[in-house]
């Protein structure tokens, strides 16, 4: 890649330009299954800020920003801390730069410097470019959820993916 890629910690200062790339996906896509816009209070809700383990970033390519991501707790309880659900949004107008490789390659350093030492992905199966993502990565499908989902009056199945790093 010859653009500089940098993640910096997402701050609440910074859920305007999330709630914006987030609510693109919601009125455009099945990436996520929310289905109507959320405001920067539900973001505060859905993102970990301020935790010194699972933490969001905004993702910076060539100064601009591209998009955020984030490691998220798995489940809530403690026996699950070595593992964390890993997610990427990026704007559209970044796709197919290699972006979301890079992204993943510094997530996962940036789990296993806190002690997460198994990463999941949890994707829309018919989001195609992540799941090639994963796959290309080295995560290994271990779940096949069918017809968890409904939008756009489809209904949607959910994979699971996991690397243990």
């Amino acid at each position: 890649m010859n653009k500089s890629l940098r993640l910096e910690i997402l701050e609440e200062k910074d859920l305007g330009l999330v709630k914006d790339i987030y609510n693109y996906y919601i009125a455009n896509s099945t990436a996520t299954f929310h289905t109507g816009s959320v405001s920067e209070a539900d973001l505060k809700d859905i993102l970990p800020i301020g935790d010194s383990r699972f933490r969001s970033f905004l993702i910076y390519f060539d100064n601009e920003v591209a998009g955020y991501c984030y490691l998220g707790r798995y489940k809530p309880r403690a026996a699950y801390d070595r593992t964390a659900e890993v997610t990427i949004y990026l704007k559209p107008e970044y796709f197919g730069k290699g972006i979301g490789r890079e992204v993943l390659l510094q997530m996962e350093q940036k789990a296993l410097e806190v002690g997460i030492v198994v990463l999941m992905g949890i994707i829309t199966a018919e989001n195609e470019a992540s799941v090639k993502l994963f796959e290309r990565m080295g995560y290994e499908k271990c779940g096949h959820f069918k017809q968890v989902g409904e939008k756009f009056g489809r209904i949607l199945d959910v994979v699971a993916y996991q690397k243990l790093l």
